[in-house]
């Protein structure tokens, strides 16, 4: 039985939908919201932001140069925001259950912006004895620096370490670094895939 469980964050335990940021974005640019994603790839925001690399205000500034948009940085704040579903993925009541027994982490490629407003509104981050985040740690999933970091915060060597991740390139990284790790395909198949491992949190 595992004793330390690590949880990616976006479509894993909260849903995301990026179509929200591009069509808000898309009400202020001369960019339509499908040319928007292409626009903030080809500038390199996204992944030198989640690496730490880049304050927010400066994010805020070159997110603005490239859409070539005016916004104040409190309403930007707002709509980089705005993809995050209100509704859990999973329930509360797994993750009360699950730290009686585990140490629980969370795993995720995210940045300032956004783990701020989750840790105001998603109450259930509460039951997670660590994060580790690639803006503070200044690494990205499927990069092995984040899994060895994981790892070491757990206190357990990577066979004892369990991981679940949408992505699974971020899968095969974890089983990689020795963690056991599986893609996430429902809160059903989930709950299979700890069972199978003896986890309990009835």
């Amino acid at each position: 039985m595992p004793k330390a469980l690590l949880f990616d964050l976006g479509d894993v335990i909260i849903g995301l939908d990026f179509r929200k940021v591009y069509e808000a974005a898309a009400t202020l640019s001369r960019f339509s919201a499908e040319e928007i994603p292409r626009v903030i790839s080809r500038a390199n925001l996204a992944s030198p932001y989640e690496r730490g690399e880049m304050s927010n205000d400066e994010f805020h500034r070159r997110f603005c140069d490239a859409l070539q948009i005016e916004i104040d940085y409190g309403p930007f704040e707002q709509l980089w925001a705005d993809m995050f579903q209100p509704r859990p993925l999973l329930p509360d009541a797994l993750f009360n259950g699950l730290k009686r027994n585990h140490r629980l982490l969370l795993l995720s490629n995210t940045n300032d912006i956004h783990f701020r407003f989750i840790r105001q509104h998603y109450p259930l981050l509460r039951h997670f004895d660590d994060f580790v985040l690639s803006y503070e740690v200044g690494v990205m999933k499927p990069d092995a620096g984040i899994y060895s970091e994981a790892v070491r915060r757990t206190g357990a060597p990577p066979p004892e370490c369990f991981f679940v991740d949408d992505k699974q390139i971020n899968v095969d990284a974890a089983r990689e670094a020795g963690i056991d790790a599986v893609r996430f395909e429902g809160h059903e198949r989930l709950e299979s895939e700890l069972r199978q491992r003896g986890v309990r949190w009835e």
